[in-house]
């Protein structure tokens, strides 16, 4: 029997009751599961972090000593228990080392999506289909009018201009996905990377990632070449910058706000869409679907007569 309180939405975050855990929590607690590093689902000061060993080596980058006390490394489709609760973790196509999070108890399989996508993505394991009876999924954007387009194809719109570009990613995820991208698609490009999204870049290839060609942001380069060349950046100081001269601007995301005003708009996205959240209950053939970061209303709408939508997030 499906528990309908199996997860519940606290102020510290996501609380499996029946194990005494927290999935990405918001503040620190004893016993956290990690999907991924990014720092709205990984936060540093927890005492006992379970995540893959990606997610540990980036959240150590971030939080030096203050990552957690004790980190308890998972391999994807290792099984391992909190509380009588068996888990497993699952590759999620979203960043390298994030994970979906299979929950077995009293025989009802749940299956926390955390961030995810289907797109192909040579920078992070691909997506693995997992069946579950309660899919508990992102639908950052669970909107039948959100269709993102190839990767491939919109990092090609940079080979239509031969001016400087400032291209705005995030520093863990977005811009390992971004170089790499732009050496295979891109070869007239010469990619210089922000001193911040360095680390990263590292760590990325120590788990044996190729990501190819870059170098350092070196300014005088910037400044004696006005052709070809891309500066990557993180949005702090893409957003700061707004009045770069001589430079094309361009951000990779799925979202239309973060596209306006750019000289280039770079509808790249690490979340599943409207298909992809389809395809993935499909496949997965839950019973019931519970919903979390984004509007889970339309899903809700979509499948009215045929099956179980409740949004988790609802205020």
């Amino acid at each position: 029997m499906i528990l309908d309180d199996f997860i519940t939405i606290t102020p510290v975050g996501l609380y499996c009751t029946y194990g005494d855990f927290y999935l990405d929590p918001q503040q620190p607690v004893k016993e956290a599961v990690v999907s991924h590093a990014h720092g709205d689902h990984a936060i540093g000061g927890s005492q006992n972090v379970y995540c893959t060993a990606a997610t540990e080596s980036f959240m150590k980058h971030r939080y030096r000593k203050f990552a957690a006390v004790d980190f308890h490394i998972q391999q994807y489709n290792e099984i391992f228990n909190i509380g009588g609760v068996e888990i497993s973790f699952h590759a999620a196509g979203h960043i390298l080392g994030s994970a979906q999070v299979l929950m077995v108890y009293q025989g009802v399989r749940y299956l926390y999506t955390g961030d995810y996508k289907l797109e192909a993505d040579i920078t992070c394991e691909p997506f693995e289909f997992v069946q579950a009876d309660v899919l508990i999924t992102e639908s950052t954007f669970a909107n039948p009018d959100t269709r993102h387009p190839s990767a491939i194809e919109e990092i090609k719109k940079l080979n239509d201009t031969a001016s400087n570009i400032m291209l705005g990613a995030y520093a863990l995820g977005k811009s390992q996905r971004i170089i790499q991208l732009l050496n295979d698609f891109c070869p007239d490009k010469n990619i210089m990377v922000h001193h911040s999204i360095m680390p990263f870049v590292k760590i990325y290839e120590e788990y044996g990632v190729k990501l190819g060609a870059y170098k350092m942001y070196d300014r005088k380069v910037m400044k004696n070449n006005h052709q070809h060349q891309v500066y990557i950046v993180p949005p702090m100081v893409f957003h700061s910058y707004h009045k770069a001269i001589n430079v094309v601007r361009a951000f990779a995301s799925g979202w239309k706000n973060l596209q306006q005003q750019n000289g280039i708009s770079l509808y790249i996205s690490d979340h599943a869409d409207w298909d992809a959240i389809l395809e993935t209950i499909q496949k997965v053939k839950p019973v019931q679907v519970w919903t979390l970061h984004g509007d889970g209303s339309q899903l809700k709408d979509y499948f009215s007569s045929s099956l179980e939508v409740k949004i988790l997030n609802s205020k």
